[in-house]
């Protein structure tokens, strides 16, 4: 019998654990500092493999920008089901600066890899600055409807989520300063007492 020697072979690494291992150098090291050797050594796959798999460099960063947004989306929308609103959206500023930094995990230094992005790829590669800027821009509604559940208007959600939106960068930004802190959650605890205190 003779066997197709077109049938695809199977995968020899687990997918998902490469792409998880990619997103973290990518979000360490960022786009342009991260090598195809430095991916291939931290994956754990063939240089074969990862053509045949995931194409090119850039079409990677583009699946681990994705999935990085969407596990930020799903932590957001979690605290958003098990917490009050307000307190919702506070604590996930306040993780950057908690969860990961008392864990021991470098990460809390690291900023978030969408904000990342855009600082890096603006002016040098204005698609991936772009696509990273729409992901961020996922959040606002999200932020919205924490804001009208707390009892805002339509009208005054939108504008405390744009503001939101904007504060959000200024954090992931903020986190790879290495400021004290106390000092970062100071000012997202006064961030958020705006917000309150501009609920109609």
């Amino acid at each position: 019998m003779v066997q197709n020697v077109n049938m695809a072979r199977p995968l020899e690494f687990d997918r998902s654990k490469a792409v998880d291992r990619a997103l973290v150098l990518f979000w360490r090291k960022g786009y342009q500092a991260t090598s195809l050797a430095d991916l291939l050594t931290a994956m754990g796959i063939a240089r074969s493999s990862f053509y045949t798999t995931f194409t090119d460099k850039r079409s990677l960063f583009i699946e681990c920008l994705e999935l990085f947004s969407k596990r930020t989306l799903g932590m957001l929308q979690s605290a958003c089901a098990e917490m009050p609103p307000i307190d919702a959206l506070q604590s996930f500023f306040e993780r950057s600066f908690t969860s990961l930094r008392g864990a021991g995990s470098a990460r809390g230094h690291w900023g978030c890899m969408l904000v990342n992005t855009v600082l890096e790829m603006a002016g040098v590669d204005d698609d991936l600055a772009s696509r990273a800027s729409r992901l961020i821009d996922d959040l606002q509604p999200i932020f919205q409807a924490c804001l009208e559940d707390a009892g805002a208007t339509p009208a005054r959600a939108e504008e405390l989520a744009a503001m939101l939106v904007l504060f959000n960068e200024g954090v992931r930004v903020s986190s790879r300063r290495r400021l004290p802190e106390a000092q970062n959650l100071q000012t997202i605890a006064t961030t958020f007492r705006f917000v309150r205190g501009n609920i109609e």
